[in-house]
């Protein structure tokens, strides 16, 4: 070893952790798009050996055991499909991607809270009908004022959306990173360009 032997050991294990395994249903669609389903490659390696998981596609990097030596997976396919959910959870990030990440007022990207439409002081309720994205100068141009009031339009009418639309809504905001063995199974129902 050149280095330091305690540097060289700490590595190896976060080197490790740069292989996550795409996780799809048993139709062979992703759990979620938006955030990726994705496993640290230790959940996926162990699913695996519990016959939870078939692995359809492998990384060239391997783990070792005194006796075993197992290439990596990079994509998972669950054995027993798990029914998506109906109901869509009211949370921001939810929130955020119904309205695309983008300020409800300005369009702006970045810097996002929520705001209330009917302000709560005015009675208002915290419901996906009345709280869209905000960026920040928007919500404190708006405060606890009316549209009217404060002269302000909103882009589209808040509205709770449906399970099927949020999962397809987060397919237009790929991950950083996707490896190349991913994308048949991301895209592939998408339409082809002419």
């Amino acid at each position: 070893m050149d280095g330091d032997f305690r540097t060289e050991f700490t590595r190896q294990p976060a080197g490790m952790r740069q292989h996550p395994a795409l996780v799809l249903n048993a139709d062979y669609r992703p759990l979620s798009y938006y955030p990726l389903s994705l496993w640290p490659w230790q959940e996926a390696v162990k699913a695996a050996f519990m016959d939870r998981v078939d692995i359809v596609a492998e990384y060239d990097a391997v783990v070792r055991s005194p006796s075993t030596e197992i290439r990596i997976p990079s994509v998972v396919v669950l054995k027993d499909y798990v029914k998506p959910q109906k109901r869509v959870a009211f949370t921001r990030f939810n929130l955020f991607l119904r309205d695309e990440f983008r300020c409800q007022y300005c369009g702006a990207k970045g810097d996002l809270t929520f705001d209330h439409v009917v302000p709560r002081a005015a009675g208002g309720v915290t419901s996906w009908q009345n709280v869209v994205a905000a960026c920040s100068p928007c919500n404190l141009r708006k405060g606890s004022k009316s549209l009217r009031q404060a002269g302000m339009h909103l882009r589209k009418p808040p509205r709770q959306p449906a399970s099927e639309e949020l999962r397809n809504m987060g397919r237009r905001f790929p991950p950083g990173y996707l490896h190349e063995s991913w994308l048949d199974f991301l895209y592939w129902d998408a339409e082809l360009e002419a």
